[in-house]
């Protein structure tokens, strides 16, 4: 029981997290990368402050992976969203039903619990101009910010530890 009882709190506080969806171009070499820099004319879709953090956060991941912000950059990065609406996939189950004899009916109807939740998609791409273009991708979704500046500077530096922790891809 007690085993149940912690995979269900397990199971809980795992699927809270963000999920990351990865693309990239298969034949890219990963490895001649070591510079970067962000488009100039990024529309990245939050607001000044927001747009700071989420790069501080970029910054501070990738200078810890071992690359270095540069003027004359491998590859540049460009960063979108945008908010998106979540349904409540959550219901209440109203029933009345009977039986007797061999005979059987009922019926049911379904009340919707909560409302819908504004989330926020974000799309991170890296972006080699010398060769095709865009060669990987890191799309997400944040549903809580934060209302403290301290709690957003630790939501954007979550979400990007979880978003990197698949770069490079392993082939």
């Amino acid at each position: 029981m007690r085993l149940l009882r912690f995979l269900s709190i397990l199971f809980l506080f795992t699927s809270c997290g963000a999920f990351v969806d990865y693309d990239y171009e298969k034949d890219t070499d990963f490895t001649q990368y070591k510079t970067y820099n962000y488009f100039t004319d990024m529309k990245s879709g939050f607001n000044q402050l927001d747009e700071k953090r989420l790069v501080r956060a970029i910054d501070d991941k990738l200078k810890a992976m071992g690359f270095e912000k540069s003027e004359t950059p491998s590859f540049n990065i460009d960063i979108q969203s945008g908010e998106i609406d979540a349904n409540s996939n959550s219901a209440v189950g109203v029933g009345i039903g009977g039986t007797g004899r061999n005979v059987g009916g009922g019926v049911s109807i379904g009340i919707p619990v909560g409302q819908n939740r504004v989330m926020r998609e974000i799309s991170i791409e890296f972006v080699d101009d010398s060769k095709n273009g865009v060669f990987w991708q890191a799309i997400t979704t944040m549903s809580n910010i934060g209302n403290t500046p301290e709690k957003r500077e630790e939501s954007f530096m979550k979400l990007i530890e979880k978003v990197f922790s698949k770069y490079p891809p392993k082939k």
